[in-house]
């Protein structure tokens, strides 16, 4: 009959030893041997003063534990069959080291005998207890057919009480139970403290029972008892519930009165743990085998599924996240290398046409300087003092355009090197653009044009013409009034005309003298425009060159570590993620085995589900 659920047993031992958990291990054990046992261990919990020990009474028609005003328990108390009626307190020792090898816990413990009428001194510590000594309990042997069937009775002190005293005795644990009864008095419903505890009591423990005591009491405990079937129902806690009273049991029993025995409500519970502890080694077993597979595989699941959360939260911080982030850089890199040479070449050819622009602005206003000179100025006279100052001009020009290329070109640098400020260092060139020493011996050299100029054979040529013009015509006219043609008249007349073509001749000369000088000027400022941006476009190349193969090499050194850090990550992931998809396998092999090992203790008692907890992550 124990073949199937002792094999699941040991399956569920053989995984806590394979996962290295001693304590499940030895827990399995105990429950291995408990269920072996062919005694029925009962353990009666619940708030003070709810009937507990008036229970225990009842199902074994006999005064075990002490009852009545005052009276509590303090310590737990087994009751249990016995060929005499006697009593004892059994503590444990307080030791500080493990127990000798060879020496097993039972053999450690002091027994104290107990007078009959010392059990209620017993039970409320007082006597028999030595004081410092470990957990104690209370141990009462009495003769009676239920007990000497196998049942085993334990009284708990009240929940409170029990807190109070740290669950001193491992008696009164319900993991080495095989039933716990829960009793609660019929004078008001279910607690949210009894109902939290029976969720606690149920987790590892499958045959809970409710008893609903001292239905004597109270009228309406039938109203009551729906009330707490509704509750247990509404906390899903699979618990039946049996209304019984201790007194009218007792009173039953003294008067053999079988009518008042079935009013009392003991036979149904006296009928469950029958069935209990004939059924302990098949039934009760299946379903204890199923509740500790439940605990097993959950307490040795959460480290497993915790472990496989950590690693992939690892992939958002580890080799992977490196390997991204190398190849981010890489794709970083190579937009930034596209950035720099775009700018670099939209900055050059904005240079060039913004330099050569300058330029023709400066040499435009020396230009109108000039024709604004010259329209008044005689050339003959205004020539050396206006040479120098065009010289002057031209140098000034020359170097203001040089100093603005400058400035741009450093400009220009720093926007370019600006592409690379994620790298985190300065990346400018360690050259600079100075103004050339010979800027001025790179001037063309301004020529002194060929002015006319108006000489005294030229003036007297012309006066003569002039005055001989003049003369013969007024000369003329005078002769019609009967005077000579050279007369006063007429010479003055023509001293006059003479006189007026001089000067007119002369206003002549220096206009074409004028308009020589701005016509020279021009072509000397035209070749002076022509070679100042010559010499600029080849500063602007050279310095373009410069930039590129600078930022090239930058560019290259960059790339070269970034790869190198890009193969590094790629490795170090590529183990990583071999090392890791080898432990997820391994684990999700085992929450695979752990699965089977729940489903196989599911069939125990023909249930199929599997628990959402063992579900492996994808």
């Amino acid at each position: 009959m124990a073949g199937i659920w002792l094999d699941v047993l040991d399956e569920i031992a053989r995984t806590c030893n394979t996962h290295g958990r001693g304590d499940l291990l030895q827990t399995v054990r105990n429950k291995r041997a408990q269920l072996l046992d062919p005694k029925l261990r009962v353990l009666v919990v619940g708030e003070p003063n709810q009937g507990k020990s008036q229970l225990i009474n009842a199902i074994i028609n006999a005064p075990a534990c002490p009852v009545g005003d005052g009276r509590t328990t303090v310590l737990p108390t087994v009751v249990q069959h016995a060929e005499a009626a006697s009593a004892a307190v059994v503590q444990a020792p307080q030791v500080s080291g493990r127990p000798a090898a060879g020496t097993s816990a039972a053999t450690l413990v002091e027994r104290t005998p107990l007078a009959l009428d010392q059990v209620a001194a017993g039970v409320s510590g007082t006597v028999g207890r030595r004081p410092g000594g470990g957990p104690a309990y209370v141990e009462i042997g009495l003769p009676r057919a239920l007990l000497a069937a196998g049942l085993v009775l334990v009284d708990t002190p009240g929940t409170d009480q029990a807190a109070a005293l740290g669950g001193a005795a491992e008696v009164a644990a319900s993991t080495r139970a095989d039933a716990v009864l829960l009793v609660s008095d019929s004078t008001r419903e279910l607690s949210v403290a009894e109902l939290d505890m029976l969720l606690h009591v149920t987790r590892s423990q499958p045959n809970v029972v409710v008893v609903q005591s001292k239905t004597d009491l109270v009228a309406d405990w039938r109203a009551v008892a729906e009330r707490n079937r509704q509750h247990l129902a509404d906390a899903g806690v699979a618990a039946p519930l049996i209304p019984v009273s201790a007194t009218l049991r007792l009173r039953a029993a003294a008067t053999d009165d079988r009518d008042l025995n079935a009013e009392s409500g003991f036979p149904a519970l006296i009928a469950r743990l029958q069935r209990d502890l004939t059924g302990k080694a098949d039934h009760l077993a299946r379903a204890s085998v199923q509740a500790v597979a439940r605990t097993v595989v959950e307490q040795l699941a959460a480290p497993l599924r915790a472990e496989l959360a950590t690693q992939e939260a690892e992939e958002q911080s580890g080799p992977i996240s490196r390997l991204h982030a190398a190849q981010r850089e890489v794709d970083e890199l190579r937009r930034c290398s596209t950035r720099w040479q775009n700018t670099l070449a939209d900055e050059m050819a904005d240079l060039l046409s913004d330099i050569e622009y300058d330029l023709r602005d400066r040499t435009r206003q020396i230009l109108r300087a000039v024709d604004e000179a010259f329209d008044t100025a005689d050339p003959l006279v205004a020539w050396d003092t206006f040479a120098d100052w065009l010289e002057r001009s031209l140098v000034e020009a020359a170097e203001a355009n040089h100093e603005w290329l400058i400035q741009r070109c450093d400009w220009i640098a720093r926007r370019v090197a600006a592409n690379f400020n994620r790298y985190g260092y300065d990346v400018l060139p360690p050259w600079s653009m100075t103004m050339p020493a010979d800027l001025g011996d790179r001037l063309p050299d301004l020529e002194r044009p060929r002015i006319d100029r108006f000489t005294t054979g030229q003036k007297l040529f012309t006066g003569m013409k002039g005055s001989y013009g003049g003369m013969l015509m007024f000369g003329l006219a005078t002769t019609l009034a009967g005077m000579p043609m050279i007369n006063p008249v007429s010479v003055g007349i023509g001293a006059l005309f003479g006189g007026k073509s001089i000067r007119d001749e002369g206003k002549q000369l220096l206009r074409r003298r004028q308009a020589t000088v701005k016509t020279a000027i021009q072509r000397h400022v035209d070749e002076f425009f022509v070679r100042i941006v010559r010499d600029c476009r080849d500063a602007t190349r050279q310095v373009q060159r410069m930039l590129r193969d600078h930022f090239t090499g930058l560019t290259e050194e960059l790339q070269e570590a970034i790869v190198q850090s890009f193969r590094s990550a790629k490795q170090e992931a590529d183990t990583d993620v071999a090392l890791r998809d080898q432990r997820q396998r391994e684990i999700r092999l085992k929450m695979t085995r752990l699965a089977a090992l729940y489903e196989q203790s599911q069939q125990l008692t023909g249930a199929r589900s599997t628990p959402v907890l063992l579900e492996p992550r994808a």
